[in-house]
């Protein structure tokens, strides 16, 4: 019984080993497709596998870099008005938010006790001028020596020199418009004292108006006095057109920008100091230049590559890029026109992979 049992698990064990051994073999036997029919879904479900893609027809194109900054309008000229000296205000001759002439008078400081002594010293002046042309006389007849005629020309003089001081302390007691422009909201009433810190009122030409804004530092050589620059204000969906006419010497060491100045020259008055403004500069500007899209550009360790379609295939170009845009690369070496530049699926494209073009686009 024992040689039996061991004998029919020997034959067993043999069975089952030769079972193994042969099952490759025969498995394609076994199937329900034949073994043609499973080389056909395999080729197709490989023609399935090919990435569709979509391409960009490479063109010569314009392309301009532009620099966007903020700014704000201030004022051509700007004065907070006072009075030279101290006082108590007589007269004030302006009406608020009203135009002024260069010259024109504003405001008047009591000036009574400087009149006064204008008055003196002119009867002073009469009476030594009689004196001097008599002198003079004397003089000319060697009746009186040349120092005598001499003290009486140095008191005449003394007494024109104070004149002309009472005069100017009594222009002083005038506030006068410095430039022609329009007057704001005054601080004070007549009968108000004020010193020479006293702000009267603020006087502001607003023809034509200053744009000041700052720009990297980068494009500081590129900016020269009479350089272009397009802006437009909060609320308004008008661009205007305005020129540098001053640059700071110095750049920024703290936000590395260099301020500049610009004039616009507002002649119908319809925009305000004061007011936030959008400024773009077109700087550089290359005609005939190979521009690709940002997004198809693909950086790496090495470098900077692309892919273009060729012979139904993805190939990689290494790249040299140039200008800059939003949306646009400048491409100086690399690729040439009539190249198609492949814009999508590039997470997967790889050297020679077999691709589907789906989409080209043509500008």
């Amino acid at each position: 019984m024992n040689k039996k049992l061991k004998l029919f698990l020997t034959i067993l064990i043999i069975v089952f080993l030769a079972g193994i051994i042969a099952y490759p073999k025969i498995k394609p036997l076994l199937t329900k497709n034949p073994v043609g029919q499973g080389k056909g879904n395999a080729t197709r479900a490989s023609a399935r596998q090919l990435l569709n893609v979509s391409g960009y027809l490479i063109k010569p194109e314009s392309l301009s870099e532009f620099v966007k900054s903020t700014g704000t309008i201030r004022p051509d000229e700007e004065v907070d008005l006072a009075f030279e000296t101290s006082g108590k205000i007589v007269s004030i001759k302006f009406t608020e938010g009203t135009r002024v002439k260069k010259g024109d008078l504003l405001a008047k400081i009591n000036d009574k006790p400087l009149q006064a002594q204008l008055e003196k010293l002119l009867a002073q002046k009469k009476l030594t001028e009689g004196i001097e042309f008599r002198q003079k006389s004397l003089l000319d007849k060697d009746a009186i020596s040349q120092e005598s005629y001499d003290q009486v020309v140095t008191e005449l003089q003394t007494i024109e020199a104070d004149i002309n001081l009472i005069k100017a302390r009594i222009s002083e007691t005038e506030l006068t418009a410095p430039f022609d422009g329009i007057i704001g909201l005054r601080y004070l009433s007549e009968g108000a004292y004020v010193t020479t810190a006293t702000k009267i009122a603020k006087l502001i030409k607003i023809s034509p108006v200053k744009i000041e804004f700052s720009i990297p530092e980068k494009f500081a050589q590129e900016i020269k006095i009479g350089f272009p620059v397009t802006f437009s204000v909060v609320g308004d969906t008008d661009n205007y057109t305005a020129s540098i006419y001053a640059v700071d010497p110095k750049i920024d060491p703290d936000t590395k920008t260099i301020i500049l100045r610009a004039l616009y020259p507002n002649k119908n008055e319809e925009i305000n100091p004061g007011r936030f403004a959008s400024i773009i500069l077109q700087m550089s500007k290359v005609n005939d230049a190979i521009s690709i899209p940002s997004e198809s550009l693909v950086s790496e360790m090495e470098g900077e590559k692309v892919f273009v379609f060729k012979g139904k295939k993805a190939q990689e170009v290494r790249v040299t890029t140039g200008l800059r845009t939003e949306s646009n690369i400048q491409i100086t070496q690399g690729l040439k026109f009539g190249d198609t530049l492949l814009t999508t699926g590039l997470m997967q494209l790889r050297q020679d992979l077999p691709v589907v073009l789906d989409t080209l686009i043509i500008n």
